[in-house]
């Protein structure tokens, strides 16, 4: 005995939710403008600050990038990814993956997408490609507003080594690009935990919220020399491994193994999250 499941005529299932269309949702979400207002404010306030406080270094005997913060505008840059690597640039990132499915459920509109009809995987394909590309835009956004504001500042030049050396125009940008795409694969798990959560709450808070939480234990872990080797197992441990990207000799191993770890943990998070929701049953 054979069963007939009937499809409307002209219907495709990777036609549904196109990506055009999820974006364009979510682009003009109040939280994705508040989000860009942030991230474009952010060097102004650096500028302000410099502008107040008088020479960003000299402050105390340890050397950082910040020491060579108004030295140009790529310099001005650095610093920016610097200051927001470890907290600010993990909300948008938390913000977009964690909010996009919860929103839906609790705005009781995720069953009728579900309804109309959108297979699950598709659903949350979707959701998940446009959300990993407003976090990255996110991370694209704040050094490209801080080059150009810091240009306007403190003029185009080289960027300038703390330890000693610089790296001419062409190369400092190569680098700061490698920065930014080693920093975006690093905030994976963030991306993986908000979005795992996501599919598992009604609350858009809850998910939010709870993948910076995770997020700032594994700081809070990795700031306990005690664990010794074990540290190397976070995340968090290896966020500023793009540091050694800005070298006159660059070095990739710490890159390599944050990489490694990143991925590993954000397709098991990724991968619960699909089996999650695919067996959940949606109710709102």
């Amino acid at each position: 005995m054979s069963t007939l499941t009937e499809v409307a005529s002209g219907y495709r299932a990777g036609r549904t939710l196109p990506l055009r269309v999820e974006l364009v949702r979510q682009l003009k979400r109040r939280r994705t403008l508040v989000m860009g207002a942030v991230l474009t404010a952010l060097p102004f306030v650096l500028l302000a600050a410099f502008a107040i406080g008088g020479d960003p270094g000299g402050r105390n005997s340890q050397i950082t990038l910040m020491d060579t913060a108004t030295a140009s505008g790529a310099n001005f840059a650095a610093v920016n990814l610097f200051v927001s690597a470890g907290f600010l640039l993990v909300i948008p990132v938390a913000l977009f993956c964690g909010d996009t499915v919860a929103s839906e459920a609790s705005w009781s509109s995720l069953r009728y997408l579900l309804a109309a009809p959108v297979p699950r995987a598709r659903l949350l394909w979707s959701k998940l490609a446009v959300a990993l590309g407003m976090s990255l835009a996110a991370m694209v956004l704040l050094p490209l507003v801080a080059l150009a504001a810091g240009t306007a500042a403190y003029g185009w030049g080289p960027l300038q080594i703390p330890t000693g050396g610089a790296l001419d125009t062409g190369t400092a940008a190569q680098r700061l690009l490698v920065a930014v795409a080693y920093i975006f694969v690093s905030q994976l798990v963030t991306a993986g935990l908000a979005f795992w959560l996501s599919t598992r709450t009604d609350a858009p808070l809850g998910a939010v919220g709870g993948a910076v939480g995770l997020t700032i234990v594994g700081n809070v872990l990795d700031a306990v020399t005690a664990l010794g080797h074990w540290r190397d197992f976070l995340p968090a441990h290896w966020q500023f491994a793009w540091a050694d990207a800005v070298q006159p000799r660059p070095e990739w191993s710490g890159m390599i193994q944050g990489t490694a770890l990143s991925m590993t943990y954000a397709l098991v998070l990724f991968a619960l999250a699909f089996r999650g929701f695919a067996r959940k049953d949606v109710v709102s």
